[in-house]
């Protein structure tokens, strides 16, 4: 199997108040320290996780939209020394779609970069500022504009079910989003997280997050407008044409091993998770003293990866196939889910169980969080 990496860039110029992504604000950075050390992390992963060409790469963050294009195609060319690329590889770069770092979407795409992952998150700048957001919505659409002229694949993220938006507001929102015919959007709930800003502001009473069942209305609205636009929901919050779903995420979401380097990231290869130290400094040191930023490398038992594998899998419209699974973790299929839980959820038109193949129905992804604990065994999740 074609591995996925990751490469966490963790820098931002401003935190957002709902962001609890590994994101750090430095009034500068050293590039060309950054780009030795990541280099040297990537080298030390690629000797215990390669032998596999890359089928995807991901440029996560923070804003990874800030990187030099010079230290992006530095690192790209390092990738493909140490793994290979297979053919038609995605390369996936974030972004926020503020004027200057759209300056640099051609010199992005030069350097390999053939997909780009905008955070437009509104087209509305009063929603903008209370999101904290340093871009306008026409700055957005201008930065958009650019993206699609110079990347292949170019996808956006939108967050909704903010506080008194109204199914009229959403809808006029998402179908002017959908009239930009982009392959690809990411469209997130406003969740309170916490530790974020949000979570204070909301503790303080200073505003009051979107009920449950308005939020899930407007789920179900945007379920209809995306599948009725040839974008339909293949993971909860992501829609696509088929054949433009993200490769790197669905990695991801069918539990395949991945690389993650630089601050922060997570990896998985061959039932072992890997951690890098999280602050931006301490992982640096650590690349220095030792050639490596991992902090924690784990052995996962068969029970915690089957676990995981139900968590992530039954987020996709595919659903999971669990003597799949059962093969690959080496635990019988029919312990790998409450079959009589199955039933009442099948009953309830939440799963759709087909042999061995579990499906969470989309009048069941809403609830997915209080579906999950009810199929998965307390012993694959206590194990």
């Amino acid at each position: 199997m074609a591995r996925a990496l990751y490469i966490h860039w963790p820098f931002c110029l401003q935190k957002c108040p709902y962001c609890d992504f590994n994101s750090h604000v430095r009034s500068g950075v050293d590039h060309a320290r950054w780009q030795a050390a990541l280099i040297a992390d990537m080298r030390a992963e690629a000797e215990l996780a390669g032998g596999e060409a890359l089928d995807s790469i991901f440029f996560g963050g923070g804003t990874p939209s800030l990187m030099p294009p010079a230290l992006v195609a530095a690192l790209l060319a390092e990738a493909e020394k140490l793994w290979g690329f297979a053919p038609g590889i995605e390369i996936t770069l974030e972004g926020n779609p503020s004027s200057v770092e759209a300056a640099n979407y051609a010199a992005l795409a030069s350097a390999g970069v053939n997909r780009a992952s905008l955070g437009l998150q509104s087209l509305h700048d009063e929603t903008l500022r209370f999101l904290g957001r340093l871009h306008n919505a026409e700055e957005g659409l201008k930065a958009l504009e650019v993206a699609q002229g110079v990347f292949k694949r170019v996808t956006f993220d939108l967050i909704y079910a903010l506080p008194g938006q109204t199914p009229a507001q959403w809808q006029a929102d998402l179908t002017r989003a959908l009239s930009f015919d982009t392959s690809h959007l990411s469209l997130y709930q406003l969740t309170i997280e916490p530790g974020t800003r949000f979570e204070t502001l909301v503790r303080q009473g200073q505003f009051h997050p979107l009920d449950d069942d308005a939020a899930a209305d407007l789920f179900d609205l945007t379920q209809d407008l995306t599948r009725a636009a040839g974008l339909p929901a293949y993971e909860i919050s992501n829609h696509a044409r088929p054949g433009e779903e993200s490769r790197h995420n669905l990695t991801y979401w069918r539990y395949f091993d991945y690389v993650g380097i630089g601050p922060g990231a997570h990896g998985r290869r061959g039932g072992i998770a890997t951690q890098r130290h999280r602050k931006p400094e301490n992982w640096l040191t650590a690349v220095v003293d030792r050639g490596s930023g991992n902090q924690v490398e784990q052995a996962i038992s068969q029970a915690t990866q089957a676990s995981e594998a139900l968590l992530m899998g039954l987020r996709l419209a595919e659903g999971i196939d669990l003597a799949a699974l059962s093969a690959r973790v080496g635990i019988p299929a029919d312990h790998l889910f409450d079959a009589a839980e199955a039933d009442k959820l099948g009953l309830l038109g939440l799963l759709r169980r087909e042999g061995l193949h579990l499906t969470v129905t989309p009048q069941g992804m809403p609830l997915l969080d209080a579906i999950l604990p009810r199929l998965i065994p307390d012993a694959l999740v206590s194990g």
